[in-house]
């Protein structure tokens, strides 16, 4: 068995048993303002992470990830490649609650593993009880998406942007990023993970963005029946040997109606978008919620959304960016015989586009099929991606 490395949170460090754990202040803090005594118990949150890094660099692919056209997806800048230490970090720090105000929440409180790293809720609750505004984004394969821009509406550039607008947020996690600097830089615990991932134990906000955003690209999901078909078949448009016959129906009709949307760019792996769409969800653009436009201004952009991708969608419901499908036969349903005529509708969605997503019955409980061999239950419950935090 591995040896493995027992850190305490605001505590001690050890290696060995006898070391008395101290108390942490996470999930044991009231509120800002809150009242003497609202605050639940404080309890122990034991970090234990291996004294060698699990594997997050270099995993081995299948194929079907190696092509270039895959490789064209792939938004890693080459100023913070993924590494084995850097997406370790990147995990203690996704899973601590220390990056809220309040010692409440955590990133995975709203991206749950189980979940694809998305939320089953609506709408998440931040770290004051509030619920956000929009559905929280699954993270699966966002390595896989050239432009590089995070959000529903895309407002971040980068993920290295992107993963620290979340603790800033008043609703989300209210917390400082100066202020959670200084509180990782007094931890005993994470100058040593710091000098692992960036080669000296400095804190700064420029790493603790690149690690989260290393360990958010590690979540890349790749063994899941259709992986594995895949692999058996002379090509995507053949029947899968370890399809039935539905799923391999819902394949033909995913390759016909949807996959000019959900699998461009001449590759078989990633199931994103390459860009923001409008589905047709709302008839015109007078609704609250704009996505993209209410970033560029631009009212070609009203109704268009980053669409996440595919892989573990049986397990990333509610769906949309406001979580009004609680179901894929409904998605499927809308696509089918719901989508309304929006000025900004994608054009692949209209005329003969459209006509090629007017399915059976029994196509859209085919497609539903399909689209559950998507599922990894291997990522889901991959002890690299989980909680590293033993809570008492």
């Amino acid at each position: 068995m591995r040896r493995r490395l027992l850190l305490v949170l605001g505590g001690v460090v050890a290696v060995s048993a006898g070391v008395v754990p101290v108390r942490s202040a996470a999930r044991g803090q009231p509120a800002p303002g809150a009242a003497d005594g609202a605050a639940r118990p404080a309890k122990v949150r034991t970090l234990r992470l291996p004294e060698t890094p699990d594997r997050y660099a270099d995993v081995e692919l299948p194929a079907h990830f190696k092509t270039a056209a895959v490789r064209r997806l792939d938004n890693t800048p080459s100023s913070n490649p993924v590494t084995d230490a850097g997406a370790a970090l990147g995990r203690a720090l996704f899973y601590d609650t220390r990056l809220s105000a309040n010692n409440a929440v955590s990133c995975a409180s709203c991206h749950q593993q189980r979940h694809a790293f998305s939320d089953p809720r609506k709408f998440s609750t931040g770290h004051e009880g509030r619920p956000t505004d929009r559905n929280a984004m699954p993270l699966v394969e966002v390595r896989y998406y050239a432009r590089g821009r995070f959000f529903w509406d895309e407002r971040a550039a980068s993920l290295e942007d992107q993963v620290l607008m979340p603790v800033r947020n008043k609703v989300e996690m209210g917390q400082d990023v100066g202020r959670l600097v200084e509180i990782i830089a007094k931890d005993p615990n994470y100058p040593g993970l710091y000098r692992k991932a960036f080669g000296d134990p400095q804190v700064t906000r420029e790493r603790t963005a690149m690690a989260l955003a290393q360990f958010v690209r590690s979540l890349v999901s790749y063994r899941s029946r259709y992986d594995e078909g895949l692999a058996k078949a002379r090509s995507r448009d053949d029947d899968f040997p370890n399809f039935t016959r539905e799923e391999n129906r819902g394949k033909a009709v995913f390759m016909r109606a949807c996959a000019s949307c959900h699998l461009p760019g001449g590759q078989d792996a990633a199931f994103t978008a390459l860009a923001p769409l409008n589905t047709g969800l709302d008839a015109d653009a007078k609704v609250a919620d704009l996505g993209l436009a209410d970033v560029t201004f631009n009212r070609f952009d009203a109704g268009r959304f980053k669409s996440p991708s595919l892989r573990n969608v049986e397990h990333t419901g509610p769906y949309m960016h406001d979580g009004r499908f609680q179901t894929l036969a409904e998605v499927v349903d809308h696509y089918g015989s719901g989508i309304k005529s929006h000025p900004n509708l994608d054009g692949r969605l209209r005329g003969p586009g459209r006509d090629r997503l007017r399915t059976s019955p029994g196509e859209r409980a085919a497609l539903v099929a399909f689209l559950k061999t998507l599922s990894d239950p291997a990522f889901l419950t991959d002890p690299k991606f989980s909680d590293p935090f033993e809570e008492r």
